[in-house]
This record gives C-alpha cells, sequence and structure tokens, in this order.
C-alpha cells in the first residue's frame, strides 16, 4: 500500500511539473461550461419554460453539473498507456514489483482528486459571477445513489481508456486517433458531456442506455436531479454494473493476448 501512496504523491506533483498545459485544461473546460450555461439559458429566458423534461433551475445546474462530475470522470492519466506499449516502456514497468493496471489507476484518483478540487473553486466562482438558479439535492437515497454511479462511471471510463490503449499492441500508429476520436467524439456527444442526451428521440435514447456510456455523465447528474425515479436508478445501475463487468472480462482478454505479442525492441 506504501508504494501506491508514494506513486499518488509523486503523481500529484508531476501535476503541478506541467502547469500550462493543467491550466488549459482548466480553462478549456470552464469555457465549455461558458457557452453551453448561455446557451441553455437563452432557450429557457421565458419564465415557465420547461423542455425535455428540465425546467430552468434543473437544466442550469446540469451545466454546472458537468465541471464536477467531468473531473471525477474524464479526467485521467491512463491515456498514456497506449505510449507506454507503443514505445516498449510497458517492460520497465512489467519487471518491478507493482501491478500496472494499479499504478495506472492510483495515478488517475491523483489526477482526479486535483481536478474535482479545482472544479468545485470553478462552480464556485462561476456561480458567484453567473448567479443562476441552482437545485440543491437533499435527498439521502439519491446522493448515496449519485455516489455508487459515480464510482461505476469512473471505473467504467478507466478500463475503456485501457481497452483503447492495448491497440498499441497489434497497431502503435493508430493508438493515438482511436483514442482522440472515442474520446473527443464518442465520449463527449454520448456521454452527456456536451448536452442532456434527452434531446435526442426516444428510440435514440433507447439504444444509447444499451451502451456504457450514458453512465459516465448524463445518468449520474440525472440521479442527482432526481429527474428518474428510484426504479429506473436501480435498473441504471444494475446495467452499468454489468457493463463494468463485461469490460473488466474484455480487458483481460485483450491484455493477456496483447503481452503475447509485446515486443520491446532495444528496451
Amino acid at each position: 500500500m506504501s508504494k501506491y501512496l508514494t506513486i499518488f504523491k509523486v503523481s500529484l506533483a508531476q501535476e503541478f511539473a506541467y502547469k500550462t498545459n493543467f491550466i488549459m485544461w482548466r480553462v478549456r473546460n470552464v469555457l465549455q461550461v461558458f457557452l453551453i450555461f448561455f446557451l441553455w439559458d437563452a432557450v429557457f429566458s421565458e419564465p415557465g419554460t420547461t423542455l425535455f423534461g428540465y425546467d430552468r433551475t434543473s437544466i442550469l445546474t446540469y451545466v454546472f453539473g458537468l465541471l464536477i462530475v467531468r473531473g471525477l470522470v474524464l479526467s485521467v492519466k491512463s491515456y498514456e498507456v497506449a505510449g507506454d506499449i507503443g514505445r516498449g516502456d510497458l517492460s520497465n514497468y512489467l519487471t518491478k514489483p507493482l501491478s500496472y493496471f494499479k499504478y495506472w489507476l492510483t495515478r488517475d484518483i491523483s489526477s482526479k482528486t486535483l481536478n474535482v478540487v479545482f472544479a468545485i473553486g470553478e462552480t464556485i466562482f462561476l456561480y458567484l459571477i453567473l448567479k443562476p438558479p441552482f437545485y440543491l439535492q437533499t435527498n439521502p437515497v439519491l446522493l448515496v445513489s449519485f455516489l455508487v454511479t459515480l464510482i461505476i462511471a469512473m471505473l467504467i471510463y478507466f478500463i475503456l481508456i485501457f481497452i483503447l490503449g492495448s491497440i498499441s499492441f497489434w497497431a502503435p500508429e493508430l493508438a493515438w486517433g482511436v483514442g482522440w476520436l472515442f474520446i473527443t467524439i464518442i465520449i463527449q456527444f454520448m456521454s452527456g458531456a456536451m448536452f442532456p442526451l434527452d434531446v435526442f428521440p426516444q428510440a435514440i435514447q433507447d439504444i444509447l442506455r444499451l451502451t456504457p456510456f450514458p453512465y459516465l455523465i448524463f445518468f449520474p447528474i440525472q440521479v442527482y436531479l432526481g429527474q428518474i425515479s428510484i426504479s429506473v436508478i436501480i435498473k441504471g445501475i444494475l446495467v452499468s454494473g454489468i457493463w463494468l463487468v463485461v469490460l473488466w472480462f474484455i480487458f483481460n482478454s485483450v491484455w493477456k493476448r496483447g503481452l503475447r505479442v509485446y515486443q520491446s525492441h532495444g528496451k
């Protein structure tokens, strides 16, 4: 345990070693929230407006919730796994008395800790500037459910990134492009990180709920807002939990096959 605590501390220190990258990441997130905020604020400018099951308070709470939920779920360092494999640096870890999987999980937790602290500060800052109506959830059952959905979402995303990184075992030159496509397009639009998935027709929503993506951002925020019933929450947790198990088995299979073909010339 002590070695992973050391990794956590070192990883946290490294975040501050690349201050410009970190600041740009945070600025980008804040600007995205600004754009989404003013878009929905304009749509719900008329008092009493209700659209897609949201009123002005709930939709603007959704927008602010994006800062914190994205900071917890989408802030990862494990996207560097593909580079480790492609460059042959994976060998340096395989020969050490630690789990490569736990190593990156620890680094991700470090990154999430820092990002969520800043996300809370940014949320308070934006709230004081914009002064939007905000929905504060007080139902303990929904708050606990929200926490459970967040934990599942973080694990799902972590495993997905590892699976994508494993592409480098067979095609190192494609791993970066596939990862970029996945994170910037699929995740942003299919997880609800840009807008609530309620805007899609019901048929598309039903299809999306069968994938792991809505359970990364959209579902946790819906739970917090109390937009869905307890029965739907339980069903959603079960489906996301099943996806977590399925992806874990996929990862294990892909990882073992990848290690069989792994080569690290000159390492």
